[in-house]
């Protein structure tokens, strides 16, 4: 690396000193050579012989003799003061010049990242894109094409605002899913990039991965793994209508949202925002582990108070204080997790027609009945009813009333909605909710008689 020519300069002179240094100690002492010369003096006096330590005892400036005897030796405290001063501003010239090369360093560092094509907008077209964790690989249009056998209709997983997922298996056997992205317009191209930027970045179990991307034309693809499972929504909205989500599952899957929330929340630096937090946003595996998708919309410094940022997101989902003032925290999150929580619990959609103008989000139509806890056990959705502690649902119940507070300041942080679902989840679920074994009725047949 060339380095500037400041901190060339400073270096200079440093090792110019240094070698004066080395020159002067090797240097014989004047004052121990002139001792061998008789010295004139009004009263002549035998002379006294010289500490044989005295040599080694030599200032770094051979000085002047005028003569008198205050001048035969050099105070030792004089010279240990020479020898500091020296040390200290060989030091502090070393010091200055290493502060002055990590100034250089910084300002070459931000000025690559700003001359990064990346941050150019639509202009990027960089064959990998790399973070601090992970780089996500360019991946070949044509295999991925050929992968989803051609975007055939009939591998369509879900569809999103600007295209589709598709169901696709890659040469290696391996099984992924594919969102394609349509046209190339400025939201378009926006989300791609800030989706890959944020999950190069991101990695976390409840957090889905970024495999790969690929840009062809006005098409760009995002290979994600593969969810096995669908989303949340069509497990509970679709044709099943929740029927494979018994109790103890749906806390886990909303143990596993809240966690993924509080990751974006609490320990990414800076903090982030989902901003599209729904159940069709919330993919799960084969196992029922829930994990966050669709970043495109997402924000960072999401600890921060937001305001005037463009309205996005799903009616129904979005926070009243950001729908009606532009104002986004993560208490927005928060309030959309709330929704998601109360999905779980009564098996309603966000949002139900009433009539073909008219509207009722499921907010609206649970809050009457979710603090009265009379009515709450027969609004909760028909294939769990009956099936778990009343206390637990009370417990959820209030978790969500306090998420879907209209006044952000309300609702709790994600971490202590984390803290309160953790004990309602059994502990081979990811909780600590010990659930006890049923006990088996023994067979009398197999009991022997007494006599």
């Amino acid at each position: 690396m060339k380095l500037p020519s400041f901190v060339l300069l400073l270096h200079g002179p440093i090792w110019s000193f240094v070698h004066l240094v080395e020159e002067v100690d090797a240097r014989p002492d004047p004052l121990v050579s002139s001792l061998s010369v008789p010295l004139s003096s009004p009263s002549p006096a035998p002379l006294t012989p010289i500490p044989p330590n005295l040599s080694s005892m030599v200032a770094f400036s051979p000085g002047s003799q005028e003569g008198s005897e205050n001048h035969h030796q050099m105070d030792p405290n004089k010279k240990l003061l020479i020898a500091l001063i020296v040390a200290s501003t060989a030091l502090g010239a070393i010091i200055l010049s290493l502060t002055c090369l990590w100034i250089y360093q910084r300002r070459n560092s931000l000025k690559s990242h700003n001359e990064n094509p990346y941050n150019s907008g639509s202009k990027y077209n960089s064959s990998r894109m790399r973070s601090n964790k992970r780089a996500v690989s360019l991946m070949d249009y044509k295999s991925l094409e050929t992968a989803t056998e051609n975007f055939q209709e009939s591998n369509i997983l879900g569809e999103g605002g600007f295209g589709c997922v598709y169901k696709a298996r890659l040469d290696d056997n391996v099984d992924v899913a594919v969102k394609r992205l349509d046209g190339g317009s400025q939201d378009s191209i926006k989300e791609f990039e800030t989706e890959v930027d944020l999950l190069s970045k991101i990695q976390h179990p409840n957090v889905t991965s970024l495999l790969g991307y690929s840009i062809h034309s006005k098409t760009r693809l995002l290979v994600y793994e593969l969810m096995q499972n669908g989303s949340l929504e069509t497990q509970l909205h679709g044709p099943s209508h929740g029927s494979a989500l018994n109790w103890h599952l749906r806390m886990k899957i909303a143990l596993d949202t809240a966690r993924g929330l509080e990751y974006l929340h609490e320990h990414c630096n800076p903090p982030v925002i989902h901003r599209d937090l729904k159940s069709s946003n919330i993919l799960l595996d084969s196992n029922f582990n829930a994990k966050l998708s669709d970043f495109g919309l997402a924000v960072t410094n999401g600890s921060q108070y937001k305001k005037n940022i463009k309205l996005s997101g799903t009616l129904g989902y979005v926070a009243p204080e950001y729908l009606l003032d532009g104002k986004l925290t993560d208490k927005s999150d928060v309030y959309a997790f709330g929704v998601v929580l109360l999905e779980l619990l009564l098996g309603r959609k966000h949002v139900e027609k009433l009539a073909p103008a008219q509207c009722q989000s499921i907010v609206t139509w649970a809050m009457p009945q979710l603090t009265d806890r009379l009515k709450l056990p027969d609004i909760v959705d028909h294939v769990i009813r009956n099936t778990m502690d009343l206390k637990h649902l009370y417990q959820v119940a209030a978790v969500a009333v306090l998420c879907v507070q209209p006044e952000p300041s309300y609702r709790p942080l994600i971490a202590d909605v984390l803290h309160s679902l953790v004990p309602l989840v059994p502990v081979e679920l990811g909780g600590t909710l010990r659930v006890p074994q049923p006990e088996f009725p023994v067979d009398d047949t197999t009991v022997p008689s007494s006599c």
